[in-house]
């Protein structure tokens, strides 16, 4: 803002009070004290005016990027009650569930960001092309992105990538899990920007090879034991990572089992042999809660990683209901408007 408009009023108020200049000081004429109060008034009208124009336009503005957020919020919800729904549509494909699948989708587009070369990431979802849709670590995950093809068709405006994060999220919600915050933003690449193969873990690798994958895309040992839980859902295929068998006795329901059995069944996996593993694996298995926070924490950063903060169309993650919410909600706003 100039303040041009402010000069003459406060020349005109010293000339006005000798005391600011001079016992000797003659104020000047009337006339002259009549035009400065005219461009005091017209000044001020300037300012107000201004002022008026700015608030408006704030205000509108604001009111444009809250509603724009809202719509895309609504838009999301609907994309996520779709996917909810395939996630039960597994009447014949192991346990009854999509969930897990879809979650190791989910999982398998982000983890292969590499914060060295600020490369990989669910951003470009280039788990579309080859070779990278071939790897040995994605065996099986044309299953998950075959079924969401249809919910692709259904909603055409949906990116790849997000779409792919948001069934993670939408099947660790629904199959009993924390919520998950999770926003839109990531864009659909090309073949070019495909990752190489070896930026998956290895199950049957140890501690070094776990450090290796999970530093490269910078998390820490408790990020790496928190994320490893997701093991309690879904199964092994043979023909797939050379192992059979679930590795709970629920391996549709989001919970602590996985690091329970860690204990109970003295097993010899890497997570209770490397010591600093295990005091979180230990922890976890003392406490659901503490994982479901931990492990919330972790798979959000997980699907964000490599993406510019400017795509985002939220500053902020959005926690997303489920479906049973969606429709209490529902509910509630019909009842109010009946009562």
């Amino acid at each position: 803002m100039s303040f041009s408009v402010f000069r003459a009023p406060l020349r005109n108020a010293a000339a006005a009070n000798p005391i600011l200049l001079g016992k000797n000081y003659t104020p000047s004429p009337a006339p002259e004290a009549k035009s400065s109060n005219t461009t005091l008034y017209v000044g001020l009208g300037v300012v107000a005016a201004g002022a008026l124009t700015y608030y408006f336009y704030s205000s509108n503005a604001e009111n444009a990027v809250k509603s724009g957020l809202q719509v895309a919020k609504v838009k999301t919800n609907f994309v996520y009650k779709r996917i909810a729904e395939v996630l039960d549509e597994a009447e014949n494909y192991d346990d009854g569930s999509y969930g897990p699948v879809l979650l190791r989708l989910a999982w398998h587009s982000s983890g292969t960001y590499d914060k060295d070369t600020k490369t990989g990431g669910s951003n470009y979802a280039t788990m579309r092309f080859s070779p990278e849709s071939q790897h040995g670590a994605n065996a099986g995950l044309n299953v998950a992105r075959d079924l969401l093809e249809k919910v692709k068709k259904e909603f055409p405006w949906i990116t790849y990538g997000d779409l792919w994060t948001l069934s993670g999220v939408a099947a660790v919600q629904e199959m009993g899990g924390p919520k998950i915050p999770w926003r839109p933003g990531r864009i659909d690449g090309v073949a070019a920007q495909a990752t190489p193969d070896g930026r998956l873990p290895d199950a049957s690798q140890g501690a070094d090879h776990l450090r290796n994958i999970f530093y490269r895309m910078g998390f820490n040992d408790q990020e790496i034991v928190a994320l490893s839980g997701a093991h309690a859902l879904g199964r092994c295929h043979r023909d797939r990572s050379g192992y059979e068998g679930p590795w709970t006795f629920a391996p549709t329901t989001v919970s602590n089992d996985f690091f329970r059995l860690l204990f109970d069944e003295n097993t010899d996996y890497v997570l209770v042999q490397d010591k600093s593993f295990k005091k979180f694996a230990k922890a976890y298995a003392d406490s659901e809660e503490l994982w479901f926070k931990d492990f919330s924490k972790a798979l959000s950063t997980l699907f964000e990683l490599g993406i510019p903060t400017e795509q985002f169309v939220s500053s902020e993650p959005w926690v997303l209901p489920t479906v049973d919410e969606q429709k209490d909600q529902r509910r509630s706003k019909i009842l109010s408007l009946v009562y």
